[in-house]
């Protein structure tokens, strides 16, 4: 009896099970090299098909040694055209023909293929694809109900995850270390049952991974050179929540409910992100929206209401360019990490679809900020409008998110208005941030009680001043914050020149960028400063003066014949500037220049001016 089978056989294992049953005992199997270019190609690319084939080419080969078969290697190898155009039949047809030459029965498990055969007078044997009973896999032996992830590689024990969700601890589960046949076998049996079983796929097969679902587990087989020895993987959730279990629960099913929104689900790994936006997914089908999935891999555990979607041709782009044909209601994207993900969520949240998507994050606002540089800063609110941020298994945090034309906190000029977009907390209305654009910057400032906002305003203010004074001079620079649009910078004296510019062009410009006023002094001055003066103030001292402001000038009026005397003007005890006194007994400083300025806030705050001699 003359045999030659097929790619699909050959991977299923049938001759050499059929040998064993006595049924081809002493039959020649004619192998072509175009099957054996096939299998090879598959194995190199990582493909567990490939790898079955070769282990039944083994056996074969066992077999021949035995003397209950004869094995001969005939035939043209497939080349590189050949194998791409294997979907078109190029292979197949090759095996015919050896079917053909060698007057041998065909075996296929390729109904194309054995229709094929027959309409051309070749004798062929079709069997049926094998369909295997869905049991319970090997690795299934190690989660129990509070496992979250078992994690299993070659030389190391059994390890998981487990725990309630929010207190999951990582531990050994076994004594024995596993070897690498143990790992190879049950590898195995992870991606047949994916193949064969219908409640399981392969998500990803890559030249030293294979990702799959099975059942509610998602599992990954690494092996080298991907990863450094073979190495699986498997996940699974360990509950399965509704919208009444969290915190919230009411506000948030009426906000989804209002219109359609965009939501980003924030957490750190294991927060139980994904367990929530479950419970997202089948509340918004549960009330009348047709609710889809883009996942890479597909592990949501949803109901069948809710159609799950992958990467089309290797694209998320792809994928929602389908589902703009859709049109559902709400689409639950996980996970949301590249920039090619933040782009496709904000373009299908413009087209008017309503948004949720799941991102890795340790604090609320770090998921907002994730968007930053990658959408215009003003879509933002478009684009994402509520934060729900999921510790320990519940909702921690929920944020809104608006924007508003307005000058942000912190500042007082009316011509810093800009377009500002605040966050504020859903459950309390209270600000907590505002993000905007700041001297060509994008900025988030916390707004919290106390002193802590308006460090975080000064600290931002410092950072860009001295950041254009540096720009300007290579010497040291130190900056004082002496109010929401107020700063004393301090260089060495032979950069004063430099910093001012010619007619004091240049540090006009750098205050015009940041609107902010700045006044230049030398380092000596800095040092030689009461301490009020960068403590924000103190008890006024020496002669306390009432200022006249003239079309020109600001003059301080000053008592006695104190002529060419050089000393320090304060407001409140903080020091300003200093001066000479002039032959008429005052102080003029010109208006429209930097201390001019500084001087006529503090008159009009009230404060009071006083002149000290400059000991």
């Amino acid at each position: 009896m003359n045999l030659v089978p097929d790619t699909s056989v050959v991977v299923d294992g049938r001759i050499s099970r059929r040998v064993d049953d006595g049924e081809y005992d002493g039959a020649t199997v004619y192998i072509p090299e175009a099957v054996v270019g096939e299998i090879e190609a598959q194995a190199n690319s990582g493909r567990q098909t490939g790898w079955d084939a070769l282990e039944e080419l083994q056996r074969l080969v066992e077999l021949a040694d035995d003397g209950r078969i004869g094995i001969e290697y005939v035939g043209e190898r497939a080349g590189e055209d050949d194998i791409r155009r294997a979907s078109a039949g190029a292979i197949d047809a090759i095996i015919r023909d050896v079917a053909t030459e060698f007057d041998a029965k065909l075996l296929t498990s390729d109904i194309v293929q054995a229709e094929v055969a027959k309409g051309k007078g070749i004798d062929v044997e079709y069997l049926e694809p094998l369909e295997r009973e869905s049991g319970e896999l090997a690795i299934e032996q190690f989660f129990d109900d509070l496992t979250m992830s078992v994690h299993l590689k070659e030389g190391m024990v059994p390890m998981a995850k487990r725990g309630e969700v929010g207190e999951i601890a990582y531990q050994a589960i076994g004594d024995e270390e596993l070897d690498a046949d143990t790992i190879h076998e049950w590898a195995n049996e992870i991606v047949t049952t994916a193949k064969r079983d219908d409640d399981a796929f392969v998500e990803l097969s890559e030249e030293g991974m294979t990702i799959a679902q099975v059942r509610d587990m998602r599992i990954a087989v690494s092996t080298p050179p991907f990863s450094e020895r073979p190495e699986i993987t498997a996940v699974r959730p360990i509950v399965k929540t509704t919208m009444d279990d969290y915190e919230h629960a009411d506000e948030l099913r009426e906000r989804l409910l209002e219109r359609d929104r965009g939501v980003l689900i924030a957490g750190a790994p294991g927060a139980g992100k994904s367990t929530f936006a479950q419970a997202v997914a089948e509340f918004l089908a549960d009330n009348g929206n047709v609710v889809k999935t883009m996942e890479k891999p597909r592990d949501l555990q949803v109901g069948d209401e809710v159609t799950q979607y992958t990467e089309l041709g290797g694209e998320m782009s792809k994928t929602a360019d389908s589902l703009l044909m859709v049109r559902p209601d709400y689409t639950i994207y996980d996970e949301v990490r590249k920039t090619d993900d933040f782009e496709v969520f904000a373009d299908m949240r413009l087209a008017g679809v309503g948004m949720v998507g799941v991102v890795h994050a340790t604090r609320p606002i770090d998921a907002l900020q994730r968007l930053v540089g990658r959408v215009e800063l003003g879509m933002i609110p478009q684009i994402v409008d509520t934060v729900v941020y999921i510790e320990e298994g519940d909702v921690e945090t929920v944020y809104d998110v608006t924007t508003e034309v307005k000058v942000p906190e912190g500042l007082m000029e009316e011509d810093l208005a800009r377009p500002v977009i605040q966050v504020r907390d859903f459950a309390t209305g209270a600000p907590a941030y505002e993000i905007y654009t700041f001297n060509r910057q994008v900025v988030t400032v916390p707004l919290e009680d106390g002193e802590e906002a308006e460090s975080g305003v000064d600290r931002l203010a410092k950072q860009e001043v001295e950041r254009e004074i540096k720009a300007a001079t290579r010497g040291p620079v130190e900056v004082d914050i002496r109010g929401p649009n107020e700063a004393v910078v301090y260089v060495s004296e032979d950069e004063i020149s430099h910093v001012i510019g010619k007619g004091g062009g240049r540090i006009s410009d750098i205050e015009n960028r940041l609107g902010i006023n700045i006044d230049v002094r030398t380092l000596d001055e800095r040092t030689a400063a009461p301490a009020g003066a960068s403590a924000g103030g103190s008890e006024p001292s020496g002669d306390v003066v009432t200022p006249e402001v003239t079309s020109r000038h600001v003059i301080l009026p000053l008592s006695g014949d104190r002529s060419g005397e050089t000393v320090e003007v304060q407001a409140d005890g903080e020091y300003l500037f200093t001066a000479t006194v002039g032959r008429g007994g005052d102080i003029k400083v010109s208006r429209g220049s930097a201390i001019a300025e500084e001087l006529e806030r503090a008159i009009d705050r009230e404060r009071v001016i006083s002149v000290v001699p400059n000991e």
